[in-house]
């Protein structure tokens, strides 16, 4: 059994389980908001590779936390909105139709607003929206995407909504994708992994991240909500 330490943002965390189900590696480690998983490679904690947004991988790289031949990208990751299992998708297709839904809603599910990028979006959403201090009483900020969709299955509520990366809609059992968000608030993110510096096997946290990048993962990345 290969063992890998991992930080992974939240959006990868389906992918990355099963992946290393399928292909006998061991996984430990940290999966959340990216904002928080960048802060623990920073502290020192260790991990023999991460995965972030692009953009945040881009700038380890750059100040030497991370090898930057290593780089890989897994796809892109549309943030969506759910609602708890069984109860009537609203219609999200337009801003007006958002706007509703999250107005009627008994609770407001979402992942930090500070460190998460959806989370840093949606807070973005609702200032546009023009409703954040409407609903401010009913907004459940949790520490990641995959925990907030746990909240919202659970939640006893009047007609919950929730509002996450798609991955991680996808990855959690008692919640249903009600659909991205509108064009207009439309957000995706490139993903990617790398290898750090300070691995104790880099050697094999490359030949995961070419598993985990290459074309014969593709499908499985496609089915936990990536896109290419």
């Amino acid at each position: 059994m290969i063992r890998l330490q991992v930080l992974s943002a939240g959006a990868a965390q389906g992918v990355v389980s099963a992946l290393a189900k399928q292909a006998g590696y061991e996984i430990s480690g940290s999966f959340g908001a990216v904002g928080a998983m960048r802060e623990k490679l920073l502290a020192g904690e260790p991990a023999d590779l991460i995965i972030l947004t692009q953009a945040l991988i881009a700038g380890l790289a750059a100040g030497g936390q991370v090898l930057p031949d290593s780089r890989a990208d897994l796809g892109t990751v549309r943030t969506g909105v759910a609602v708890r299992a069984g109860d009537p998708a609203p219609d999200i297709t337009s801003p007006d139709g958002l706007r509703a839904a999250l107005l009627a809603a008994g609770a407001i599910y979402f992942p930090d607003p500070e460190k998460a990028t959806a989370g840093i979006h949606f807070v973005q959403v609702l200032e546009a929206l023009g409703i954040r201090q409407q609903v401010a009483q009913r907004l459940r900020a949790y520490p990641n995407g995959a925990t907030a969709m746990r909240e919202l299955a659970g939640s006893r509520a009047a007609g919950p909504i929730g509002c996450t990366q798609i991955t991680e809609i996808l990855n959690t059992a008692g919640v249903t994708l009600a659909g991205p968000l509108p064009t207009k608030f439309e957000l995706a993110t490139v993903y990617s992994a790398a290898v750090c510096a300070r691995a104790s096997d880099a050697a094999a946290a490359r030949r995961f991240i070419a598993l985990l990048t290459s074309d014969t993962t593709r499908e499985l990345r496609r089915r936990a909500g990536f896109e290419f």
